[in-house]
């Protein structure tokens, strides 16, 4: 097996305001070469495509894993890893073409639903699993079902939570507990007075689509309805939301964030200067190997509780089988046997990839329930139930294409940055976002 890192995609998106209108003259170059050497054309292979976690470790299991199973069954397998940021662009580019990899990982969201129709229906691959492993959880079913005629388009893997994550020793020192989103705007604060910002990012990435969904749900606001019919984003709980995001971000950190990418809250934290940042345990886990003494007094505690609920987003994991795939019995196949082992997956990942099946890892959890690098050792415990306050884009309705789109395009977070800096008044932003939101839901309801 040959692992191989993909150069960056630099065009974002291949989705146009079209839907699946998609530029295949325009994509099927970058896709063009042969994923497997010439001398295992006539023989059985198989190629995946998903995202470099943030864990290296995991990549590191997941390689090995693939490569051994391949060998076992005398399937050539290929591993392609790219950056988080260029899965949206090459799942496009792969649909427009028609070719490229047979099993594909999808992070974040904006792959199941908007890729239904191109997407192998695996549902008799997760019942059985379901059948063993217990039933998906609500943010499972979010990721890949479709409840017009109960199918499962892809496969759920895992989903990854955002908790709070803070510096223990620099919130006790001004006594306020990161536990709300109002006292993280207080103390977060007075912590930038002392040269520790909050960090959470405004830019274009998976990290602040989760989070600010997160804090725009804690107010009562969303983007649709609990049918999934009707765009609900402009209302006064909404408006509210923006405006403290207004306030957090002049009062408690820095323009820095605008630009930032998933990377940067993480080294923001572990380099000791960050006082506070909503994110996966990958940040703690790094700043184990970097800073012992940093990763000691980082703690993680359930997302702030808003005016309305507790509530945090959570980036969907899922493969997909493409039906132009050459090799879609080998990617079941593969996809069996993984589930199969998914508790060696969870440990692999330092208890990032967190489980969709009730019951495939079996509570207290390892790592989290008990962690012998960790001080104290239960520090992660917290997050074995986040299941109860993660859910999906959707939320509180089914994800569906329209909510993958609005997802993909930045939206919620344009509405927020848009505020805080300026360019536009809470109501004006609030206002430009339910009219893109409108027009992304005018358009699939129209194909449906």
């Amino acid at each position: 097996m040959r692992t191989r890192k993909r150069a960056r995609v630099t065009r974002r998106r291949f989705l146009k305001q079209t839907g699946f209108t998609l530029v295949a003259a325009g994509t099927a170059p970058l896709i063009s070469a042969p994923l497997v050497s010439r001398a295992l054309a006539d023989a059985k292979t198989l190629s995946i495509v998903q995202w470099s976690h943030f864990v290296p470790a995991y990549d590191k299991w997941f390689d090995k894993f693939a490569r051994d199973w391949g060998e076992k069954n005398h399937i050539g397998v290929t591993v392609d890893h790219i950056p988080v940021q260029d899965v949206a662009a090459r799942a496009a580019a792969e649909a427009s073409a028609q070719a490229g990899h047979d099993l594909f990982g999808w992070n974040g969201a904006g792959g199941a639903h908007l890729y239904r129709k191109f997407l192998v229906d695996v549902t008799s691959l997760v019942e059985p699993v379901q059948q063993k492993y217990g039933k998906v959880t609500v943010i499972g079913r979010q990721i890949g079902y479709n409840q017009d005629d109960h199918t499962w388009s892809a496969f759920p893997d895992y989903y990854i939570n955002f908790p709070v994550m803070y510096r223990k020793s620099l919130w006790d020192g001004i006594g306020v507990q990161p536990d709300s989103w109002d006292n993280i705007r207080i103390g977060g604060a007075k912590l930038k007075a002392k040269g520790n910002p909050v960090g959470i990012s405004l830019g274009h990435s998976n990290d602040p689509n989760t989070t600010w969904r997160g804090l725009l749900w804690s107010y009562g606001g969303a983007v649709q309805d609990e049918a999934g019919k009707h765009v609900v984003l402009n209302s006064k709980e909404s408006v509210e939301a923006v405006k403290f995001v207004t306030a957090l971000y002049k009062e408690a950190m820095t323009p820095d964030v605008l630009s930032w990418s998933d990377a940067s809250n993480n080294q923001y934290i572990d380099s000791g200067v960050s006082s506070l940042i909503i994110n996966p345990i990958s940040a703690y886990r790094t700043a184990q190997q970097l800073n012992k003494k940093v990763a000691d007094d980082i703690f993680v505690m359930k997302p702030p509780k808003g005016p309305v609920r507790q509530i945090m987003g959570a980036a969907a994991e899922f493969y997909g089988i493409w039906n132009f795939a050459k090799n879609q019995d080998a990617a079941k196949d593969f996809l069996k046997y993984y589930a199969d082992n998914w508790v060696e997956a969870f440990k692999a990942s330092s208890g990032y990839n967190m489980p969709i099946f009730a019951n495939i890892v079996p509570k207290p959890m390892p790592l989290l329930s008990d962690d012998p690098t960790s001080t104290p050792h239960d520090k992660l415990a917290v997050l074995q139930t986040s299941d109860e306050w993660s859910a999906a884009p959707g939320y509180p309705g089914p994800s569906w294409p329209a909510t993958d789109e609005v997802y993909n395009d930045f939206i919620i977070c344009d509405m927020m940055a848009k505020a805080a800096t300026g360019a536009m008044s809470a109501e004006d932003s609030v206002t430009w976002a339910a009219q893109q939101c409108e027009a992304i839901f005018k358009k699939w309801q129209h194909r449906a």
